[in-house]
């Protein structure tokens, strides 16, 4: 059992990093046992813990005693441990000698933690505020030059190695279903469903220069092939008989979807209203944003998706900033669907602060915006579902990788061989890790100009390799609500033995559909991993949600 002290302010950053680190833990209470038990800015109550952690970016009595000396770090760097490089967002103290060195700080190359011996209690000395770093990654995000650092999963990453160093016990429900080794969650905005839609635009003038002019250029680089470029050219010299509907229309590429991704499940996004361009954070309108198709527009569409079990969900407009035109964009979407529980996704990505309270209100069980436009990675530090400060049930499925923003110039502008390059790391994290890979291929990627629907074969053929669990954006999160709703109980009085029991019963029939829990139990028969890294003793436990399961100290 992890026990927690830390300031009340800090509380909800707490909650939420011991839902992603799943294991049992508590806020501290006087006279209770702790293996570990964690400090944060805090004073250190009287304890028998084997592990005392102190985490902070403040002088503390533990220095003070030791006479060790301290320094503010210089601005915002790196920490490293074991040859991981880790962003700190906030404020860092370093370390003068007193101590092992467990954290490097890379700009000064000082201790930015230390470890000592206590009689029986190890004790670490931590020079930044995890639950800071916590609450910053979880609502300002990283900047994007930092986005292929997994940083949350490495503070996550960094606590269990601590803890299984001293070879104390541990118990986690891996962010893992059972028989796979991550998820991944294939999403489609579908903003331009048709060319025919679009006439005298901005979308057919960028159609026509990109498919006539940036062909050839991107041939002469090297970025197309000859056939690429005769596929864009015939398109483009095609669209009078597109218009008049004599020939198919090469924007629609919904049935090729299904046809690649027959084998799998994947989640379709689409704009509630025509027309309507929304407001954006500072009040301005952007023609362009709005949408040239209606629902009914694309109603057989969508009767084909619900046929194939494909999920239906909100690329809203206003919905992140007005709670009624939310609930009306849900509304307008749910009497397609037929469900109750639906999830968003903000066209272009619009959010602030006080999104995620809006979006809750407006009746959407989850939102999958929190992403980057011109970059991939992990704008929340983590491949995990998760949930903002501010709401009590909407859930935030982080998206990861976008086509555009691989390739278009205005973005990373990368070859497909640099496209695959720059994602390999995040497919290695998630498989590190566990978690969700949030992908997004818009509806016309796959056609001209774009003919990005080689790159996404590869991909998929990929990450079927690697044996993950496919599942829609409402499967994902509610896999992940069953994780969160899955609870530790000390099964005897010296809370030594823990029950592990699932989720309450309206939630366990609504994750029927989805695979059972992991339960990983490190060091049960007293095996050590030190700080070389040998690998710890452990056992896993399948645990679904009509189980419960006793792990006996």
């Amino acid at each position: 059992m992890i026990g927690v002290v830390a300031n009340e302010t800090e509380h909800p950053a707490v909650v939420e990093f011991f839902e992603l680190f799943k294991t049992p833990w508590e806020f501290y209470r006087s006279g209770a046992h702790y293996d570990v038990l964690i400090c944060s800015n805090s004073l250190v109550p009287e304890n028998n813990a084997g592990l005392l952690l102190l985490y902070g970016a403040q002088r503390q009595a533990f220095e003070e005693c030791r006479s060790m000396k301290t320094r503010p770090a210089p601005g915002r760097d790196f920490v490293s441990f074991r040859g991981e490089r880790m962003p700190i967002y906030g404020s860092c103290i370093l370390f003068d000698g007193g101590g092992n060195e467990v954290l490097l700080h890379e700009g000064t190359n000082s201790p930015a933690a230390v470890s000592v011996a206590s009689g029986t209690q190890a004790v670490v000395r931590l020079g930044f505020d995890l639950f800071a770093e916590v609450r910053h990654l979880l609502t300002q995000g990283q900047p994007a030059e930092f986005a292929s650092i997994p940083t949350l999963e490495l503070h996550i990453s960094l606590l269990r190695e601590l803890i299984l160093s001293q070879g104390l016990p541990l118990v986690e429900i891996l962010p893992v279903p059972a028989g796979h080794r991550f998820i991944v969650c294939l999403t489609h905005d579908v903003d331009h469903p048709r060319v025919r839609y679009h006439k005298c635009d901005h979308t057919m003038f960028g159609f026509l220069y990109r498919a006539l002019i940036g062909s050839v250029i991107d041939f002469c680089r090297g970025r197309r092939s000859l056939q690429q470029v005769a596929t864009n050219w015939k398109a483009a010299l095609s669209l009078p008989l597109v218009f008049t509907g004599i020939v198919k229309d090469f924007w629609n590429q919904l049935d090729q979807y299904l046809e690649l991704e027959r084998d799998l499940a994947s989640t379709f996004f689409i704009i509630p209203t025509e027309g309507n361009p929304g407001v954006d954070s500072r009040g301005r309108t952007r023609a362009k944003r709005a949408s040239r198709y209606a629902l009914a527009d694309i109603a057989d569409d969508l009767k084909k998706l619900l046929s194939a079990n494909r999920e239906i969900a909100v690329h809203g407009i206003d919905a992140w900033r007005d709670s009624a035109k939310g609930r009306g964009e849900c509304e307008r979407v749910q009497k397609i669907t037929g469900t109750t529980e639906t999830g968003v996704r903000m066209h272009w990505l619009y959010f602030d602060l006080q999104a995620p309270l809006t979006l809750e209100k407006a009746g959407f069980s989850y939102d999958s915006t929190v992403g980057y436009n011109e970059t991939i990675g992990y704008r929340a530090g983590t491949a995990q579902v998760f949930k903002h400060p501010n709401v009590d049930r909407l859930l935030e499925l982080p998206l990861h990788i976008m086509d555009t923003a691989l390739f278009y110039p205005s973005y990373m502008n990368l070859s497909d061989d640099l496209a695959r390059a720059a994602m390999l790391p995040l497919i290695e994290n998630v498989t590190r890790f566990g978690g969700v890979l949030t992908i997004n291929w818009h509806d016309r990627s796959l056609g001209p100009e774009r003919l990005w629907g080689d790159f996404y074969v590869t991909l998929l053929n990929n990450l079927r390799a690697r044996k993950p669990w496919f599942a829609t954006a409402a499967q994902t999160v509610s896999w992940f609500r069953n994780r969160r709703e899955t609870s530790f109980d000390s099964a005897t009085h010296d809370g030594r033995n823990i029950w592990v029991q699932p989720a309450n019963n309206e939630l366990a029939s609504n994750a029927a559909n989805v695979p059972p829990l992991v339960v990983r139990v490190y060091n049960r028969g007293g095996s050590t991993r030190d700080l070389r890294g040998r690998s710890a003793a452990f056992e896993d436990f399948t645990i679904d949600t009509c189980d419960s399961l006793l792990i006996a100290a």
